[in-house]
């Protein structure tokens, strides 16, 4: 597997990059100089291709230690395929950091230069300077604000070999044996009877937002206790509801700090959250609308979307909030997690009791997206619809070729799509024919998962 290493000097945002990568917190991360001092190695996904992110410790001869970090750096350097050098862009250009770019270069590797900390205006201006590096692929970007990150990927993710997570060798004939019948559909042993499940229902975010109080106003009792202290739920609280005949099981999950925050035994609840999440059905994300959107708010967001789940985004202690504030808050929302877009919003005050009711049927709504199972003629009837409006890009001059779709799994709905050359299907096509679903069924509030297949065991990409 490619290796893709992250190199510069000390506290330009290596750490926090690797994080962002990554989708999750692996490495430590401060504003001391030199914080990491090891590698750090990790399997990443960037859309359908896989690698090895590496974080290297900082490049200074300041020290005898450090020099030991910096070559043990310039070693992994060697051994990586694609280099991704880092300089802090709240300085102006140095030459030490010129004199190490030239000299990895050299390496004859695949390399670019990304501008760290481009957090205003003014820091753009500056930016214009590291041009005189010279190097062609140059981002500019802010972890921190998660701005221009994904630049970056697309110049990564044409550098990366084809996927390989999916298993494409699989033959769509052998798949329809282990899926479906002769017509299409889901084989019955396969199916599970929802309709006599209870829907568990997560509900996550940070500390303070409210989660308590939710469940308690869920519930109409007092079963979580309610606190002004950050941090008061650490287990799990599983408490359930009976609504319109159907069981719901509500997690009060405990919330989740930043990192440097995180101490003793809530260490565990963090752990414990993921793995309450891994057998939720629903998430209800609580953000608190009195404060401003926090990045650990968009990091709770992507640990829901890693699961797959139906996600609710819940707006609490909407106390004396206006249908202009909603629809700017639902804005800056839709803006930053762009990758929840299917997630409906809703606005609530969970201490007053304030339309939490409509939490049930809108969890009922989204269930019953998550669970449902598209007929395959109108299935096909809408992807044909879709490429005629738009047709599949080629490749290389190649023709790429969808001749069928047939849905395999619900919970969330998960898609094949039949192809003759499956690897060749781009991400940005994918979540344009993901689109075009939802535009043709209801998939409010799911996630849907498309699986390109080879047509047939023999036949080969030509």
């Amino acid at each position: 597997m490619q290796k893709v290493i992250l190199i510069g000097r000390p506290n330009v945002g290596k750490s926090s990059l690797f994080n962002r990568l990554a989708s999750k917190r692996i490495a430590i991360t401060s504003d001391v100089s030199g914080t990491t001092r090891d590698t750090n190695k990790t399997e990443i996904e960037i859309f359908d291709k896989n690698c090895i992110l590496i974080d290297s410790g900082g490049l200074d001869d300041s020290s005898e230690l450090f020099k030991n970090v910096a070559k043990k750096t310039l070693d992994e350097a060697k051994n990586a395929d694609i280099i991704v050098f880092m300089v802090d862009g709240k300085l102006m250009p140095q030459d030490e950091d010129k004199m190490l770019f030239y000299s990895l270069c050299k390496l004859n590797k695949p390399i670019s230069l990304v501008v760290n900390k481009v957090d205003s205006k003014k820091d753009e201006e500056r930016s214009w300077e590291f041009n005189s590096f010279g190097c062609v692929n140059t981002f500019c970007i802010s972890v921190s604000h998660n701005a221009g990150v994904d630049e970056l990927k697309e110049w990564l993710y044409k550098l990366l070999d084809k996927a390989q997570k999916i298993d494409d060798e699989e033959s769509f004939d052998d798949f329809l044996e282990n899926y479906c019948t002769d017509d299409g559909e889901i084989l019955k042993e396969k199916n599970e009877d929802y309709n006599q499940k209870n829907i568990k229902v997560g509900i996550i975010g940070r500390v303070n937002v409210g989660k308590s109080s939710l469940l308690n106003a869920l519930v109409k009792d007092s079963r979580s206790v309610v606190s002004s202290v950050a941090g008061t739920t650490i287990d799990p609280v599983n408490e359930t509801y009976i609504y319109n005949d159907r069981v719901f099981e509500f997690v009060d999950t405990a919330g989740i700090r930043k990192r440097g925050k995180i101490e003793g035994i809530e260490k565990f609840a963090l752990n414990r959250t993921e793995k309450i999440l891994e057998n939720t059905d629903i998430a209800l994300l609580v953000l608190d609308s009195s404060e401003p959107l926090s990045e650990l708010d968009e990091r709770i967001a992507g640990v829901a979307s890693k699961f797959e789940l139906g996600i609710i985004i819940v707006l609490n202690k909407w106390e004396n909030k206006n249908e202009k504030e909603f629809d700017e808050i639902s804005s800056e929302i839709r803006n930053k997690f762009k990758f929840l877009s299917y997630a409906p919003i809703i606005s609530v005050s969970a201490l007053g009791g304030k339309r939490v009711h409509k939490l049930y049927d809108l969890i009922l709504e989204i269930y019953k997206n998550f669970t449902q199972k598209i007929q395959t003629s109108k299935l096909n009837e809408a992807i044909t619809s879709a490429i005629k409006e738009h047709p599949i890009p080629r490749e290389k001059g190649k023709v790429v070729k969808i001749y069928y779709a047939v849905q395999f799994d619900s919970a969330p709905p998960k898609i094949a799509l039949v192809m003759n050359r499956p690897k060749s299907l781009h991400f940005s096509y994918k979540r344009y024919l993901a689109n075009k679903l939802r535009e043709s069924f209801n998939l409010t509030g799911v996630p849907v998962i498309l699986i390109p297949k080879n047509k047939n065991k023999d036949e080969e990409e030509k």
